[in-house]
């Protein structure tokens, strides 16, 4: 069965699961550790992302944030390439060092963020790693040691998890950690690491009840949230693939984004593979990969190779117009 395409929706809570090929170590010392979340904090930054919560295992690590304007795929790949050739060059090795892809599941933020937040921040847990809360306090390795106050990631939204508790800062932190405490006995929690009919509705008895009721729900393997949810996801999309196709059905490609945005600004456009630094040229890289994003849907890696940058390039460019 051919896989799916990855629902990369910006704006969007996401739960990303990165493993190492045939479940071989992406982690061998604590340097690796180290220069993983440095690189993870530059790229979230630049992506404009926030980072809710991270455990880095041996070879495995959890991600969890709700993406920017870009969505999640140029900040995984930009993260994931590095690194691999980074643990490579240090480890005098050759090869894929991941899977061949990392997962993603789409969430609903409103329902499951606090759980998805406990259920990263406990692996260490699960795993045997640390034996108690305590322990788990001063675990290098997760962002539950910024939850509660003893580490800090400019990266990282702490503030956010702890105003869903309420109350004043100390009272939230309380009730993050026995929340967390809550959660210590409940082993593997299947659903949050994928979504699908039965893992949206508590489990199988309640499809059953549901189909008897006949009622229906919408469901899809990528999304984590109920049926409304998973609608709303997919009437989002597909309104944005029907724009995006109506552009292309009356003939639009980047070459005629390129010539009008180069007209406008008045400017040549060898100008843009020309490593030019006019404002003016710059101007016109911007709105160019913009459009192409937004009107035509094409990649990073497809804007490049007409404006004259580098992939993260264009990201920059596409922030500099949406700021």
């Amino acid at each position: 069965m051919p896989r799916q395409a990855r629902l990369d929706v910006p704006g969007a809570l996401h739960h990303i699961m990165v493993r190492g090929i045939d479940k071989s170590n992406i982690f061998n010392d604590d340097e690796d550790k180290v220069r993983f979340l440095d690189r993870l904090g530059q790229n979230v930054t630049e992506g404009k992302c926030l980072v809710y919560a991270w455990v880095l295992m041996t070879n495995h690590a959890h991600l969890l944030f709700k993406s920017g304007k870009g969505g999640i795929s140029a900040v995984m790949r930009k993260l994931l390439t590095w690194y691999a050739q980074d643990y490579n060059r240090r480890h005098k090795r050759t090869g894929h060092l991941f899977e061949n892809r990392y997962k993603s599941v789409l969430c609903d933020e409103d329902n499951y963020l606090l759980a998805l937040v406990r259920y990263v921040h406990l692996n260490p847990m699960r795993a045997g790693i640390v034996k108690t809360l305590e322990e788990l306090d001063r675990y290098s390795w997760s962002g539950h040691r910024a939850v509660i106050g003893k580490a800090k990631y400019s990266w990282m939204d702490t503030e956010n998890v702890l105003a869903t508790f309420g109350g004043t800062r100390r009272q939230a932190l309380h009730a993050y950690r026995a929340f967390m405490a809550e959660g210590i006995g409940q082993g593997h929690v299947k659903e949050l690491t994928g979504g699908g009919l039965i893992r949206s509705h508590g489990g199988w008895s309640q499809v059953q009840a549901m189909r008897r009721r006949g009622q229906k729900e919408e469901f899809d393997d990528r999304i984590l949230g109920g049926g409304d949810f998973v609608s709303a996801v997919f009437k989002e999309a597909e309104a944005r693939q029907l724009r995006q196709l109506k552009h292309r059905r009356s003939g639009l490609t980047i070459q005629k984004i390129l010539d009008e945005e180069c007209r406008k600004q008045g400017i040549n456009p060898k100008e843009l593979t020309g490593g030019g630094k006019r404002r003016k040229v710059a101007v016109a890289r911007s709105l160019i990969a913009l459009r192409s994003r937004n009107e035509l849907g094409l990649s990073s890696a497809e804007i490049a190779r007409y404006v004259g940058v580098s992939t993260s390039g264009v990201t920059r460019a596409i922030e500099r117009v949406e700021a």
